[in-house]
């Protein structure tokens, strides 16, 4: 019979998202979230002292078995040896307005960006790190788009605190012209769809 802080690394091993301490606590019937979170600590304990190459971290609400910066030089040779896409300059572009703005809409980040910009949420949705919030009470009613929870893992954030601080505001401009959705290719966003970029070796 395994012992329950080895069913915890089995957790976060086999898991591809945060395991919340709740989640540990309902999977290992404990009697609170306190007891999952010393078993998470025992188990950074365990990897700390025999220097592993892996190590647990808290991001998106939860816990997660990472390889340590130490090793990264090997990993990026691993990475390259194979190919691998990367979000584009607009997604990045994009991503970072809804992060600050959220909820945004749509017409507001083609405001900001001065393009169009619903091939790029589209992809974003696709890679799950956008989501629809809900709607702005505005003539057409345009979606509202949120960050989700794999946005936080992808860069490490344990919330949207974490973001980095920047000066000033992302400020709509007063006279918004959005750019057509459909007829005009030469509006589009250079990076219709979101398309990504290789990485480049």
């Amino acid at each position: 019979m395994p012992e329950p802080i080895d069913v915890v690394e089995a957790l976060l091993f086999a898991s591809d998202v945060p395991v919340e301490a709740d989640r540990i606590r309902e999977v290992l019937d404990l009697s609170s979230a306190d007891e999952a979170r010393a078993l998470v600590g025992g188990l950074r304990e365990r990897y700390a002292a025999r220097d592993s190459a892996l190590e647990i971290v808290e991001a998106g609400g939860g816990y997660r078995m990472l390889t340590r910066p130490e090793v990264a030089p090997w990993l990026v040779r691993l990475a390259r040896s194979r190919t691998r896409a990367r979000l584009s300059r607009p997604a990045l572009e994009t991503l970072a307005i809804v992060a600050y703005r959220q909820p945004a809409s749509r017409p507001d980040i083609d405001a900001i960006r001065g393009v169009n910009s619903e091939g790029v949420l589209d992809n974003l949705m696709e890679k799950r790190m956008v989501r629809i919030a809900g709607r702005k009470e505005a003539p057409g009613r345009p979606f509202l788009y949120e960050t989700t929870r794999e946005f936080l893992v992808a860069f490490g954030l344990r919330d949207l605190g974490d973001l980095p601080q920047v000066e000033g505001e992302l400020a709509v401009p007063d006279a918004v012209v959005v750019a057509p959705t459909d007829g005009d290719a030469s509006q589009q966003d250079p990076g219709a769809g979101g398309a990504d970029e290789p990485a480049r070796g």
